[in-house]
């Protein structure tokens, strides 16, 4: 990691100016934010047949990787070994995911959660957080519940936490890119035909070898003439740059979510660099063994200077937070304390407020900022 000018990379930061310093979390998915003890409550209610104790599940969830033909050469090494922490039965976060929708019963239970998720992330210091929301589970749609029902009981949520935390937060509907483009295309419909205050925008989300980018050029266009903004996953599982390029271009994004493999196009990523695309990026994941290339991949973007703006992603399954990426990327990976500074201001910069509301939270940002400067000097005894 490059030193800057402000902060020497040997200079570690301390603890409490990293838990304290404020957050925008700007990619978090809503089913990956729920408790254990949450998910043992639902499922105990709902009489699910489970393998193992709901807590059990929690610590044992670890998605296997695919085919480890496809990332032989990649630029940055992928692990092809199992990690030594890896459980001897292990559950993907996609069947957790899963186990967490079915139990699901009613309204009430999503504006739980949705309070829940802004509960835990205000502990961290999280100022204003985006939850991904999915189409309604088939058990809350048989029950009748609507798309619109459930952005409102997620919406209700929201304000129950702003209400106690201080909090703002907004919510992404996401596109699942297993399925086709005439559901992609209906799903936006659903979104645009009623809009919600709560409902910034759209993202696209599921393993990225399940569906190209371009196959949703006509739902991201819709969504794009209504006003909603745009974000998805890319270039995570495909070990290529080409479907970065593919979101900025064809489906006009405005932040990526992941991105690690831009690194393998180098004009990529001078582009994105001096366009100052965000990329919302996570170093712990729940394939246990990509969590040193993910780390090392963080690390590389940061030294090409792209706009790199910490998430939690999966929060409650991984299990993580923002003020643990945050540490992370402190202490693990390097990152010195003047760039991390800058990550907190480019999170709030990048998260879909109206610009009134993102500019008071900005100088609210820099104000916190500025007393924990204060607070921990740098080159002081309490650096």
């Amino acid at each position: 990691m490059r030193e800057t000018e402000n902060q020497p990379t040997n200079e570690p930061t301390p603890a409490a100016y990293l838990a304290r310093m404020p957050k925008a979390d700007l990619h978090v998915h809503l089913i990956g934010t729920v408790r254990a003890s949450t998910f043992a409550e639902l499922a105990g209610r709902a009489g699910l047949d489970l393998p193992d104790a709901p807590e059990a599940i929690w610590r044992d969830i670890n998605s296997l990787p695919p085919d480890p033909e496809l990332y032989r050469n990649t630029r940055i090494p992928v692990p092809q070994e199992r990690s030594p922490d890896e459980p001897e039965v292990s559950y993907s976060l996609f069947r957790a995911s899963g186990w967490v929708e079915e139990a699901l019963r009613d309204a009430d239970d999503l504006t739980r959660i949705t309070y829940e998720a802004f509960e835990d992330a205000h502990r961290g210091a999280v100022r204003h957080l985006e939850l991904h929301v999915d189409d309604v589970p088939p058990r809350l749609a048989e029950a009748g519940l609507g798309f619109h029902g459930l952005v409102e009981a997620c919406a209700e949520g929201i304000r129950l936490a702003e209400r106690d935390f201080g909090m703002t937060g907004r919510l992404i509907a996401s596109i699942d890119r297993s399925r086709d483009a005439e559901w992609a295309l209906d799903y936006v419909r659903r979104a645009v035909e009623r809009p919600h205050e709560y409902l910034a925008g759209i993202g696209l989300v599921n393993l990225e070898l399940a569906g190209p980018p371009e196959r949703f050029v006509e739902a991201y266009r819709l969504a794009g003439d209504a006003g909603l903004r745009r974000t998805a996953h890319a270039s995570e599982h495909a070990p290529v740059a080409v479907n970065t390029a593919t979101c900025l271009d064809l489906l006009g994004c405005d932040r990526i979510d992941h991105g690690y493999y831009v690194l393998e196009d180098d004009d990529l990523v001078a582009r994105c660099r001096d366009e100052g695309v965000p990329f919302t990026v996570i170093s712990t994941t729940s394939r246990r063994s990509w969590r040193p290339w993910r780390r090392a991949s963080i690390a590389a973007m940061v030294d090409a200077g792209l706009n790199v703006v910490l998430a939690s992603d999966d929060p409650g399954m991984f299990p993580t937070s923002l003020a643990d990426e945050y540490r992370i990327a402190a202490e693990t990976i390097g990152v010195p304390r003047a760039r991390l500074r800058e990550m907190s201001l480019r999170s709030i910069e990048a998260a879909w407020l109206p610009a009134a509301d993102r500019a008071a939270a900005r100088a609210r940002f820099e104000s916190e900022l500025a007393a924990l400067d204060e607070e921990f000097p740098t080159g002081g005894t309490g650096a």
